[in-house]
């Protein structure tokens, strides 16, 4: 008896739990009924922690009619419901001084037209399930911006009452949600990275130089009698420009639907199939889409390309490009050109001289479009061998690019298969078929077929390569693939190469991540190092240090490594003892490792760490923030006669844990020594006289420069020298390039840009004096740099924006002086940043589409002083000797 008590309870109890679930499945709408909303979708754009008052942006409100039209015989939750919009106004959201409302004295009709004010108020069928919008029915061919509203409307009753995380389906694409229920009230959180939507745009490859996103959205619905009583939606997505974090903005989208008061309405409409009641309500009604379309909007007011270039030509002629107005021109001629078709391009590039052409082709080579690429095609050739200079700032542009495609790497693989009449045009073409392949690897990470026919374009020509110069090509492209696959040949160029070819194959190894650098790896670096079975240059051997030192070093080899100091030749000794006082005082990686071996007497000794010379390595800070830091460093290697053998300087910027290589200058110089009658260094007796430049700009390894090569070369440019720098990298580079399009949960869409552009002046010099016995290495680099960021929401009957700006203008110099009439000789290094000016400005504006507007605008100007970067206490000491003698000498004859 007590058992069949009990099942009949639990029947009960089973049959009311059922009953519940199916009650509480979502909202109903009772028959006979008009539930009268008021509605207001608001968008605000600003600096993330600007104030109300300051953002610019807009609201529509209007009054919104929902009634049920139908409701399944078999089903009752699965509801058709129509949505009507009615007295829509478009309205500021700040009140402003008389005159500065841009909303006020109008209204819809007259901001939307009366055609698109009526499409706007036609009623929306949506097919309402459990709380969840099914079908949205609308008439065809509405304009896209107007059918966007009505989604963002529609999907404010896409709710669940039961907790719980979905995929779901709304306005903003399908979207990962997370709903939380408290007695009447439900909270919606949707993980606005998830949403599955499509769209365009493009980004940086590399995070220092790109935008990060912060993106938030929450909706809170109020229940009544289990139908909604109010909701209140929240959206905020922040940009930030990783590398300099006041380049952004903050756009906040806002919508309350708020239930006021319920009427009697029209009767439900009978029928068992949705589609033929759809029909019966208006045959014109067809299933739509939820999620929102992209709008596509055209620059009305733009100039076009031809008008564009007179306008700026001017600030594009060399003897301006140090001046933030050419970067600025720059960016406004990327622009232009992403507008416009190929024949235009290739007669403006027709059209033009010689001394700014360079310029153009960085800009057109930075559009990137395929009308872009092919009208450079078009314009220059390969074949006849004029003009390399447009050539190698054609494919220096190309390498730097910020979004490479794919049809980019096919035209380099077929440019290298076909003619190309200059031999250092073709050098570089497979250099920078290495950076570009690299670049697409990150961003696809998928193999293209162009990315795979050009990793056995470089492997296979390396493995085949029989000249030395063929073999420093291919190991030059491999440093800028950085291919796993390749490691095992650079170990063995390393090792067993001869000279240049051994140097550049360390050189790429450490371009590699840590990850890569095995245990057999740092064997053959630690046998390079010890010379365990054959005499290695100088310049080698502290390249294989340097990756022992930076890949996570054992005990024994750092004490291996600390031991050799005293037994090396006399500069090598005081370099490496210089490389781990670095290391120690910048607290990198092996510092820890370091201290434990120094407490070894045996190492941490004075005959050990008292060895004089000149060579040294230093690092320190450019500027160091919480968002981003930039770091220098600066090593130089000299030969036991006081001749330079290598310097070598490095500029790090770091952000959001990724690292860019932004700038390194290499001055390499041999077999100098009898031009003073002084001894080599063991293993470099017989090296040919030379001096070259290297340069890496943004991770991107560009076509070394010869300075000389040979005694009669070198004596040559010894008697013709000017002591002007040589060029080594000129012109205009693309850092930022970011697009997107927002879709804010309203309906509306948000286009962002972001691009920086840096125009540069990278050059270097060495000049001996045999008579003053003196020589002096430089390194100059000027440039500017303009970075924009812009916001706008655009809805054709009114638009809204923020343009975030910052603007510089800059020099880093490096210079080494050298004054071997004595010995020890004299050695001074300088580094100094010149004083530059910061100008930022933000402007923010409202316009509708009958031509009011409202315009603010800010700046702030500022000039950082420059300063002579730090560099060890030895060096200032030097330099004060130096600069001491040259002021005695000033007024003697001799």
């Amino acid at each position: 008896m007590i058992s069949l008590t009990l099942l009949f309870l639990l029947g009960i109890f089973s049959t009311f739990s059922a009953s519940i679930k199916v009650h509480t499945a979502g909202p109903r709408l009772n028959n006979d009924k008009v539930y009268k909303y008021a509605y207001t979708s608001e968008v605000l754009i600003d600096k993330p922690n600007g104030s109300l008052e300051d953002s610019v942006g807009y609201k529509i409100s209007s009054d919104v009619e929902v009634n049920l039209v139908w409701r399944n015989p078999t089903n009752k939750d699965d509801q058709l419901v129509k949505i009507v919009m009615k007295n829509i106004k478009v309205e500021n959201i700040n009140i402003r001084p008389q005159g500065q409302n841009v909303f006020t004295e109008t209204n819809a009709a007259k901001l939307l037209g009366d055609t698109n004010l009526n499409i706007l108020q036609r009623p929306i069928l949506v097919q309402w399930t459990n709380g969840k919008v099914k079908t949205l029915y609308l008439y065809q061919n509405e304009p896209t911006v107007l059918v966007n509203i009505k989604r963002g409307l529609a999907s404010l009753f896409q709710i669940q009452l039961i907790p719980g995380t979905v995929t779901e389906v709304d306005v903003s694409g399908n979207c990962k949600v997370t709903y939380k229920a408290k007695q009447n009230q439900v909270t919606k959180i949707k993980e606005l990275e998830s949403c599955r939507i499509s769209k365009t745009g493009f980004t940086n490859s590399n995070k220092v130089l790109g935008i990060s996103n912060k993106l938030t959205s929450s909706t809170v619905y109020h229940m009544e009698d289990d139908n909604i009583k109010y909701v209140l939606a929240e959206e905020n997505h922040v940009l930030i420009l990783n590398v300099y974090e006041d380049i952004s903005a903050k756009v906040t989208c806002r919508q309350k639907l708020e239930l006021k008061s319920s009427e009697v309405g029209p009767k439900e409409v009978a029928g068992k199939q949705l589609s033929n009641v759809v029909k019966a309500v208006d045959p014109k009604y067809i299933a739509t889409p939820l999620v929102a379309d992209q709008i596509k909007s055209e620059c009305k007011s733009c100039p076009l390309l031809l008008q564009q270039w007179k306008a700026i030509r001017k600030d594009l002629e060399p003897e301006n490009l140090s001046k933030a107005s050419a970067a600025r021109s720059f960016l406004q001629l990327i622009q232009s050109l992403r507008r416009t078709k190929k024949s235009d391009i290739v007669a403006l590039l027709k059209s033009e001289k010689e001394n700014v052409l360079p310029q153009l082709v960085d800009a057109v080579t930075f559009a990137q479009t395929p009308d872009a690429l092919d009208a450079l095609l078009e314009f220059l050739d390969f074949e006849n061998g004029t003009r390399p200079l447009l050539q190698e700032r054609f494919l220096y542009a190309t390498g730097l690019a910020s979004h490479p495609n794919e049809s980019m790497l096919r035209v380099l693989l077929n440019k290298y298969k076909g003619k190309i009449a200059n031999d250092e045009i073709r050098e570089t073409v497979v250099i920078i078929i290495g950076a570009l392949m690299k670049k697409l690897q990150q961003a696809t990470g998928s193999e293209l077929p162009a990315v795979l026919e050009a990793k056995k374009l470089i492997l296979d020509g390396l493995q085949n390569a029989d000249k030395p110069s063929e073999v420093k090509m291919y190991l030059l492209a491999l440093k800028n693939a950085n291919l796993p696959e390749g490691i095992p040949m650079l170990l063995k160029y390393s090792e067993s190469g001869e000279g240049p070819v051994s140097s550049i194959a360390i050189s790429a190894l450490q371009k590699y991540h840590v990850s890569y650098i095995t245990d057999e790896v740092k064997k053959v670096m630690n046998r390079i190092y010890h010379q365990n079975y054959k005499i290695h240059e100088k310049t080698v051997r502290t390249a294989a240090a340097d990756i022992i030192l930076n890949s996570k070093p054992t005990y024994m080899e750092i004490k291996n490594l600390l031991l050799s100091i005293g037994e090396l030749p006399l500069e090598m000794s005081k370099y490496m003892l210089s490389v781990f006082q670095d290391i120690l005082q910048f607290e990198m990686p092996a510092s820890k490792l370091i201290r434990q071996v120094l407490k070894d007497m045996r190492v941490h000794n004075y005959d050990r760490f008292s060895k004089t010379g000149s060579s040294s390595a230093y690092s320190g800070y450019v500027t160091r923030g919480p968002a981003s830091s930039v770091t220098y460093s600066l090593d130089i290697l000299y030969s036991g006669s006081g001749i330079l053998r290598r310097s070598n300087m490095d500029t790090f910027v770091y952000s959001k844990n990724t690292e860019l290589h932004a700038i390194q200058v290499v001055i390499e110089a041999q077999g100098l020594e009898s031009l003073i009658a002084a001894t080599a260094d063991e293993g470099e007796e017989d090296l040919e006289s030379f001096a070259g430049m290297s340069a890496i700009l943004f991770d991107v390894q560009l076509r070394p420069v010869t300075f000389f090569q040979g005694y009669s070369d070198l004596m040559s440019k010894m008697f013709s020298a000017t002591g002007a720098p040589i060029s080594v990298v000129k012109g205009l580079v693309l850092l930022t390039d970011h697009s997107e399009t927002i879709q804010l949960q309203s309906g509306l869409q948000v286009s962002a840009e972001f691009q920086g552009g840096l125009a540069i002046d990278i050059s270097g010099g060495m000049d001996f004096s045999l008579w003053y016995r003196e020589s002096k290495t430089s390194v100059n680099n000027r440039g500017a740099m303009v970075i924009v960021g812009n916001i706008t929401i655009d809805s054709e009957f009114a638009n809204a924006g923020m343009e975030s700006r910052l603007e510089t203008e800059s020099s880093f110099n490096f210079i080494t002086t050298v004054k071997f009439s004595s010995y020890p000789f004299l050695v001074c290094m300088q580094m100094d940043k010149g004083t530059f000016p910061m100008r930022r400005y933000v402007t923010k504006y409202e316009r509708s589409s009958y031509g009011k507007s409202y315009v603010s605008r800010k700046g702030k100007v500022q000039n950082v002083a420059g300063s002579e970067l730090p560099l060890h206490q030895e060096n200032s000491n030097m330099c004060r000797v130096v600069f001491g003698e040259q002021e005695d000498s000033t007024d003697s004859w001799f």
